[in-house]
């Protein structure tokens, strides 16, 4: 089966939120240019990192003018883009499941969704910490956003893996039906 077939053949509302994840997902990209300067080589990443106080003001000097507008507008958008991702990567578990009757698939599933769900929720909690953070930074908010930050990457990476091993552990093609 081609990359064409397979992906007609996916469902109507996993079509749309993988359509809408990665659109947002360049538009959060696009925010992101304006955010990269010396203190702050990933732009809003570098910010999700920062871990200090001294380090976040660094960052948010850097964001002068212009960009502390980017800056809102990535974090806000990010509040869109979360239930967003969330959603389509839980429809793509589901499909990947939709033929793999084991209990031991079943158990992977269940926990790669509750990675995604754990990562959702931790990027939900950074994005209110780094709004907070913005004027002036503590280094309690900023380490606390890091930790969040930290989760969610580590959560979306281990889901993310669980998805391989559900599709590898898969002996033949998808069912259609």
């Amino acid at each position: 089966m081609d990359i064409a077939t397979t992906i007609r053949s996916l469902p109507r509302k996993l079509k749309l939120g993988m359509i809408l994840t990665g659109l947002m997902l360049v538009i959060l990209l696009i925010i992101n240019q304006p955010l990269q300067t010396g203190s702050a080589p990933q732009g809003i990443v570098s910010y999700q990192l920062a871990a200090t106080a001294d380090h976040s003001m660094a960052i948010l000097r850097s964001w002068r003018g212009d960009a502390m507008v980017w800056a809102h507008l990535s974090l806000w958008l990010d509040f869109l883009f979360v239930p967003v991702y969330v959603l389509t990567l839980i429809m793509v578990t589901n499909q990947l499941m939709r033929d793999r009757p084991g209990v031991r698939e079943r158990n992977v599933a269940r926990w790669v969704r509750a990675l995604f769900v754990a990562a959702g929720i931790s990027d939900i909690v950074e994005n209110i910490l780094l709004l907070s953070n913005l004027n002036p930074p503590t280094d309690s908010l900023s380490l606390s956003a890091t930790i969040c930050a930290l989760i969610k990457f580590t959560g979306l990476m281990l889901g993310l893996a669980g998805l391989v091993i559900i599709r590898a552990a898969r002996r033949h093609p998808l069912a259609h039906g």
